[in-house]
């Protein structure tokens, strides 16, 4: 479970609730039944005209992405790439068949076998380039549909709001009831842009910055796939898969000189 997410859209309701009631509000005034049903409801109807069946089956994915945290342990898959450059350089690639063929990571799993099946440089990154981008293209397929309901939800709001004050313009010879009226007419509005900015287009933000730390890590181990064709020293590998990441200064001079020391002895 990813607390930040949960924590956040808590957070931001506690603030806007405890803001109204602050103020003198109660809360029973927010519970408007009608403009819930007019937003939600019409936000619902908007995304179901807008993407097939298909893509919207991946919703519970793409929730459980934004609201659960992956695990990803950068520093020992550079442990592990840079030892597959240490054994392939000094017994050749071939014997990476058997550690490839067991590793988990499908994207490094597929890459290295590429290499040990000897294909071709620009053929090896254009395959996992493809991966890459279908993985790109992927996240950004589930953030699209939490930003069209944050959009959808905004528009929603405003028509709730509309069809109320219309319903209170055919009331005036019911002055008592003008105020509450009003009140319940732009309760509508407060749904749809509380829900769009506060669930819907950050839940769209969270999906895109997973697929961003994804990408960035199959770029690494695509580096990494890379550099082991192309024989580098294991030490210049791990200097390079090192840069994807923030801490990539936490090697400093000595440490290489020490490593690369200890590699060709």
């Amino acid at each position: 479970m990813d607390i930040s997410t949960v924590i956040g859209i808590i957070v931001g309701l506690a603030a806007l609730i405890g803001g109204f009631i602050w103020e003198g509000g109660e809360l029973g005034g927010l519970m408007q039944i009608t403009a819930a049903c007019i937003v939600f409801g019409g936000t619902l109807a908007a995304v179901l005209v807008s993407f097939p069946l298909a893509r919207l089956k991946t919703v519970p994915r793409a929730l459980a992405i934004a609201f659960t945290s992956r695990h990803s342990d950068l520093s020992g898959l550079i442990d592990d790439i840079t030892s597959m450059s240490h054994t392939a350089r000094r017994e050749g690639v071939l014997t990476l068949e058997k550690k490839a063929a067991e590793y988990p990571d499908p994207f490094l799993r597929e890459g290295i076998q590429l290499v040990v099946d000897g294909t071709d440089r620009a053929m090896v990154e254009q395959i996992m380039e493809l991966e890459l981008q279908a993985t790109h293209h992927k996240y950004e397929s589930y953030a699209k549909i939490f930003e069209s309901a944050g959009g959808y939800a905004r528009t929603m709001g405003i028509i709730g709001t509309v069809m109320g004050l219309i319903h209170v313009l055919g009331s005036l010879t019911e002055p008592t009831a003008l105020g509450p009226s009003i009140a319940l007419a732009f309760t509508a509005t407060l749904y749809g842009v509380a829900s769009a900015n506060l669930i819907f287009l950050p839940i769209a933000t969270k999906i895109k910055s997973r697929g961003e730390d994804e990408v960035q890590r199959m770029e690494m181990m695509l580096e990494g796939i890379l550099s082991i064709q192309n024989g580098d020293h294991p030490v210049l590998v791990r200097r390079k898969l090192e840069s994807f990441t923030m801490d990539s200064d936490s090697v400093t001079p000595k440490q290489e000189v020490a490593e690369f020391k200890e590699i060709e002895l």
